[in-house]
């Protein structure tokens, strides 16, 4: 029971994220509240003591605090500074915490600049039909960047400690 939910709690939540952010940008503060719980559930079970916690948590805290100046100079959402935050909990201070990082910048750019050639184009017909389209067609809206930062997540997760730690 333990391996199911290391194996779907993490993933499954990165992929409601991503979904949600791309049909409504915004991620809800459901999924970010899910992760956290999820990983306080289970950290025991793979050998996280308190001193690991600890230090799980001031990387939340300190990824928290960057995504809150992020979000008010008005680069990223309010949802992705959390997500951004929720991640760091799960990975900790690793070298999968900055590849993390970097991963999800570099996929974040190649995403911004393909929503913006998008955003050059007329829209398309079959773009009217749906408002999720016509909303990442906006030129006023932002980017849904919690796809980059949960498809970065997604890449990093299978080298963790939590997936080495159960196989």
């Amino acid at each position: 029971m333990l391996e199911i939910a290391i194996l779907t709690i993490f993933p499954l939540a990165m992929l409601i994220s991503a979904s949600m952010d791309i049909l409504t940008m915004t991620i809800p503060n459901k999924i970010t509240l899910a992760l956290v719980a999820g990983f306080f559930v289970l950290a025991p079970f793979v050998g996280l003591g308190w001193m690991d916690l600890a230090i799980h948590i001031s990387l939340a805290f300190g990824l928290l605090l960057i995504g809150m100046f992020m979000f008010a100079m008005g680069w990223i959402g309010g949802g992705d500074a959390k997500l951004f935050a929720a991640t760091g909990l799960w990975l900790g201070y690793s070298t999968q915490m900055f590849e993390y990082a970097l991963y999800a910048s570099l996929m974040g750019g190649v995403l911004t600049l393909a929503i913006l050639k998008l955003r050059a184009l007329p829209v398309i017909p079959w773009f009217m039909n749906f408002k999720w389209m016509l909303r990442l067609h906006d030129p006023d809206e932002g980017v849904p960047y919690g796809v980059a930062l949960a498809a970065s997540a997604l890449l990093i997760y299978p080298h963790s400690i939590w997936i080495t730690g159960i196989l």
